[in-house]
């Protein structure tokens, strides 16, 4: 006896760069209705929606075109949407090819590079903390990602700052080193955009701070414990943070703010 399968939960969107093409946005088996409708309503999905519609977004010449959007995961922050996951079918009208499309959608995100001067030593601030997607602990800039679709990113810099480290700062105080990138960049780095659509600002704080100061930082345990951030303290030679991390963060901040200074954008 043969049964008729469930019918997918659909949403058909039109967008301006091809009215011709309607696109199908399609759940995955597993993905409630709840979900769905909170994944197609959200910033991080109505962002890239923008982004490929853009002047050098992926649909902008017409050589590429968005047949299909599959949800395949949504990872909700309480009532917040935090992780979105998608397949897209995006065909080259030339070639009649699939363009690879998985998207792992987290948004934006800041982190900050804090370097303490101590009678004539600079230190940089990083933090240790378990990275489970790469199955280790990882010292890093203190980063995080921003909560709302306000956009502000300084201050983001300056909370996360505060609740990882417990250094309070201004946020007139911070240098935004990825303000420094060509306009045509947007301003912001991406770690990794064969996967992800996270988009990065940098910061930069320098201050002056006692030697008493450093070894109080050094190994102090912060975190919000209450949602699973255990984090240490690390503060370590500026000139051998190049070499005592693997984070791509702090190895960019490092090369933004190093160049900063040669073209005497910085002191």
């Amino acid at each position: 006896m043969s049964t008729t399968p469930p019918s997918r939960i659909t949403h058909i969107i039109n967008l301006p760069t091809q009215l011709d093409q309607p696109v199908s946005v399609v759940a995955a088996p597993g993905v409630s209705d709840t979900h769905f409708r909170n994944a197609i309503e959200s910033s991080l999905f109505k962002q890239w929606l923008k982004n490929i519609q853009t002047e050098t977004g992926l649909l902008a010449n017409g050589a590429i075109s968005l047949k299909q959007v599959l949800i395949q995961g949504v990872d909700m922050f309480g009532e917040r949407l935090g992780f979105l996951k998608f397949k897209a079918d995006n065909i080259d009208k030339e070639t009649g090819q699939k363009v690879p499309g998985i998207v792992f959608a987290r948004g934006p995100a800041v982190a900050v590079l804090i370097l303490l001067d101590s009678e004539g030593e600079t230190y940089a601030v990083l933090t240790e903390q378990v990275r489970v997607p790469v199955g280790r602990l990882i010292l890093e800039l203190p980063a995080g990602m921003l909560d709302d679709d306000q956009g502000d990113f300084t201050g983001t810099a300056v909370r996360e700052v505060e609740e990882e480290t417990g250094i309070h700062l201004n946020a007139h105080d911070m240098v935004d080193l990825t303000a420094f990138l060509d306009a045509s960049t947007g301003g912001r780095v991406f770690p990794s955009p064969g996967g992800c659509d996270e988009e990065m600002s940098l910061f930069l704080y320098r201050g002056n701070v006692s030697k008493e100061k450093i070894q109080q930082l050094q190994g102090k345990e912060t975190g919000l414990r209450d949602h699973g951030e255990l984090i240490k303290v690390h503060v370590v030679p500026y000139d051998k943070l190049w070499r005592a991390t693997a984070d791509a963060k702090a190895l960019t901040a490092i090369a933004l703010y190093e160049m900063a200074k040669r073209d005497g954008l910085l002191p």
